[in-house]
């Protein structure tokens, strides 16, 4: 079992920056990929970044730019560093796990998921 917990999401006006944090514990030792995922209100969920265990990344075209993925293998936490917020950016944020640490870092089988993070941009 993995257990997922987020923090960093907030209230922050259009231009400001937010980080957040995903912090894996449980079976995590042999490595994974990482994702975050957002889901605004009447809208699909997206992946909006991505990394595997060889430092591959995946970035959706919304974000590229603005928004960037690390991790720290030495705490087990990812991060999500999210510039130039905008309102289009407003939504809940996940991570999830995948087990497969070279699966691709877009669309990997993420079989584990955090109870999600609420971020809004105000304009």
């Amino acid at each position: 079992q993995v257990q997922l917990v987020e923090s960093g999401g907030g209230l922050v006006q259009a231009g400001g920056s937010l980080r957040l944090s995903c912090a894996a514990s449980g079976r995590t030792f042999n490595g994974y990929t990482m994702g975050w995922f957002r889901q605004a209100p009447g809208k699909e969920r997206e992946q909006v970044a991505g990394i595997n265990w060889s430092g591959g990344t995946y970035y959706a075209d919304s974000v590229k730019g603005r928004f960037t993925i690390s991790r720290d293998n030495a705490k087990n936490t990812v991060y999500l560093q999210m510039n130039s917020l905008k309102p289009d950016d407003t939504a809940a944020y996940y991570c999830a796990y995948s087990s497969d640490r070279f699966a691709p870092p877009r669309g990997a089988a993420y079989g584990y998921w955090g109870q999600g993070t609420q971020v809004t941009v105000s304009s």
